[in-house]
């Protein structure tokens, strides 16, 4: 299978099935002496993990990390880091009604199309759970990015109809919506419970903001640093658009009002007035923070009857039972974190060869 690789220097490969042994990364071109233990890392999986509300599936999985490799004494060694998570709370036979219809909103019959096979336990390599791998791999990269002062907040910005309406950061871990409003937050909750009872799903827009990053990430012709982050983000299997800055917006705006005036800021720095680019101009970062929002769209898997067609080519109706998430969101808050993160990383260590002065600075620093 092509495709499970991504990145130019930080490479993330992620590998293993829902309903396998187990899934997993490897992380390659870490620089040497990044501080990494497997307590770092387990912060970033138990914001993914299951069963972390009634508003996600009830599937145990304690997302337990394990680092295989590219470790030694608490630091990074430059090799790659492989990494794994058991998965231990499968129940195959949840899928077996279902193991020759294609699921509505699923991947089932692209993949079916594609290979002639597919594994019908919970969607194999289509699974959400696939995202374990990258939200280590990036988990490893937020770790990279702190050392360079660049931090990344993500959060849910909307639930259905019900947005936020005010910002506290801290807000963002006192709720099992990741919501920095908590009035939001309690709107939100009883729209899911009216969307369960109904047997629905709902969709949200998550909202991510990195600060701290510095003009100059990315490359203006086909690797631009919002194409990338827009591919990276749009290869979640949740996610069916993304918006950088004033995104979608801009279809109203005037050039008067879109532009960002340039500036000199207190320290005799160049900076913006505003911010409607979103912290990138001609796929370049700028200085300013970076503010991506996603649409993730209803979960899929839903308890009420709809129509499909079975492999044989027979209309029949499908019920999904099983363990499935009401809203995804949630869960995919870090998932959206981490693919941001590992394109960030990405392009930081694939610039540094773009002037001749950066190259001097590493090889020949007394020069």
């Amino acid at each position: 299978m092509a495709g499970s690789t991504f990145g130019t220097i930080f490479r993330v490969t992620t590998w293993g099935e829902s309903h396998g042994k187990g899934v997993g990364v490897v992380v390659d071109g870490c620089p040497a002496g990044l501080p990494l233990k497997e307590e770092d890392i387990q912060p970033f999986m138990d914001r993914r993990k299951p069963g972390q509300s009634r508003y996600t599936t009830k599937r145990a999985e304690s997302d337990k990390i394990e680092i295989l490799s590219g470790t030694f004494e608490g630091m990074t060694t430059g090799t790659p880091i492989s990494m794994m998570v058991h998965n231990t709370d499968q129940h195959s036979g949840d899928y077996s009604s279902i193991m020759d219809k294609y699921r509505p909103g699923h991947a089932d019959y692209g993949f079916d199309s594609k290979y002639g096979i597919r594994d019908y336990r919970g969607g194999g390599r289509s699974s959400g759970r696939e995202t374990i791998g990258r939200v280590a791999a990036g988990a490893i990269a937020s770790l990279l990015l702190k050392q360079l002062g660049i931090t990344i907040t993500t959060y849910v910005r909307q639930i259905g109809p019900i947005p936020i309406r005010s910002f506290d950061e801290k807000e963002i871990m006192n709720n099992k919506l990741y919501m920095p409003d908590a009035s939001a937050a309690a709107m939100a909750s009883a729209y899911l419970e009216k969307c369960m009872s109904e047997k629905n799903s709902s969709g949200a827009m998550i909202e991510c903001v990195v600060k701290g990053m510095p003009a100059g990430v990315g490359e203006p012709v086909f690797d631009k640093l919002d194409a990338d982050l827009a591919k990276a983000i749009m290869s979640i299997g949740t996610i069916k658009g993304v918006e950088i800055g004033d995104g979608f917006g801009v279809v109203e705006a005037t050039g008067a009002e879109n532009n960002d005036d340039f500036t000199i800021d207190e320290n005799g720095r160049i900076t913006k007035q505003t911010n409607h680019a979103g912290g990138i101009l001609g796929g370049i970062s700028d200085g300013s923070d970076i503010v991506i929002r996603c649409a993730s769209k209803p979960t899929p898997s839903i308890a009420r009857p709809q129509q499909t067609v079975s492999r044989d080519g027979k209309k029949v109706e499908i019920e999904i039972h099983g363990r499935h998430d009401p809203i995804v969101a949630p869960r995919a808050v870090v998932v959206v974190e981490a693919m941001t993160a590992i394109t960030i990383a990405d392009k930081l260590l694939t610039g540094m060869g773009s002037r001749i002065e950066n190259v001097r600075r590493i090889w020949m620093p007394e020069r």
